[in-house]
């Protein structure tokens, strides 16, 4: 078992962050809770006050070189040291590769890639160092599962599977270990937000996305399933890559790789009579489109 840890977790005003680092504090760890705004995500704090609990809140943008070196900087300067790193900090936007504005995927980009990338590069000097470290990567199954009409989204989250997948080969051997957490449909805001209808779209996809998560989200699945798997993947010494977590997580996945990628594409391209047909087949769902 993982002793006791120092762990710094991204993006924790709201959500699988904040829940993470409840979680963990709870569990006796020492929790670094970043966030890019604090003063604008107070509850986080008042929790941790009323509880007594072992986190400190510090300012961190995983969209920024000097905020992502202050922040961690910061706390190696004051003594304190980094035994795993969380990297859970994301958004979310949604569109087709026609439709959605190239900001959309420069932000998804932005935060849920690179983001990970200063935050990683930031911690490894030290953790190669002392032989040892836990990496635990939040992302998703739409990491595995590309899904049209959620283009920008998807397209960042595929590049830290497979980010995640080189780095546990580069620092195994050096005692580091990488976990991928893939988070099924967990009600969070930014699944609420992709309940919401584009009503201008030319394509289909985005309608059915919607109506799909809104059924999803019926089952009430929140975040700290997701938060009891991150602490649960960081105190066993367990060395397995990949954690699908929630109830549809698995399910989703072994519904994909059961169809050969023209069958997938097919799935997309269907009509939404035929749509609604196989999601009624597959899943037992009767989502409603607008």
């Amino acid at each position: 078992m993982f002793g006791m840890a120092s762990v710094l977790i991204t993006g924790t005003s709201v959500g699988i962050g904040m829940e993470t680092a409840l979680e963990l504090a709870r569990g006796g760890h020492r929790v670094y809770a970043t966030m890019r705004s604090p003063e604008r995500s107070p509850e986080l704090g008042a929790i941790v006050a009323a509880e007594g609990l072992p986190v400190t809140i510090h300012v961190l943008d995983v969209d920024s070189d000097a905020s992502v070196a202050e922040a961690i900087g910061g706390i190696y300067a004051s003594g304190g040291e980094i035994d795993v790193l969380v990297n859970n900090a994301g958004v979310e936007r949604m569109g087709t590769v026609e439709e959605a504005p190239l900001d959309h995927f420069r932000l998804c980009m932005e935060t849920n890639y690179f983001g990970a990338i200063r935050c990683i590069q930031a911690v490894l000097p030290k953790m190669r160092e002392r032989g040892s470290g836990v990496i635990v990567n939040v992302t998703s199954v739409a990491g595995r599962i590309a899904s049209g009409s959620m283009t920008p989204y998807v397209a960042s989250k595929f590049a830290f599977e497979a980010l995640s997948e080189c780095l546990a080969q580069e620092v195994k051997a050096m005692g580091i270990r990488v976990a991928i957490v893939e988070p099924g449909i967990i009600d969070t805001r930014m699944a609420q937000n992709v309940t919401k209808v584009d009503v201008e779209s030319k394509y289909p996809q985005g309608r059915r996305m919607s109506a799909l998560f809104v059924e999803a989200l019926k089952m009430g699945n929140g975040p700290s399933i997701i938060a009891k798997k991150v602490r649960e993947v960081i105190e066993n010494e367990d060395w397995t890559l990949r954690h699908p977590t929630g109830p549809d997580a698995a399910p989703f996945l072994g519904w994909r790789a059961g169809m050969t990628d023209e069958a997938w594409v097919n799935y997309g391209a269907q009509s939404d009579e035929e749509w609604l047909e196989q999601v009624g087949r597959d899943f037992g769902m009767t989502p409603k489109l607008l």
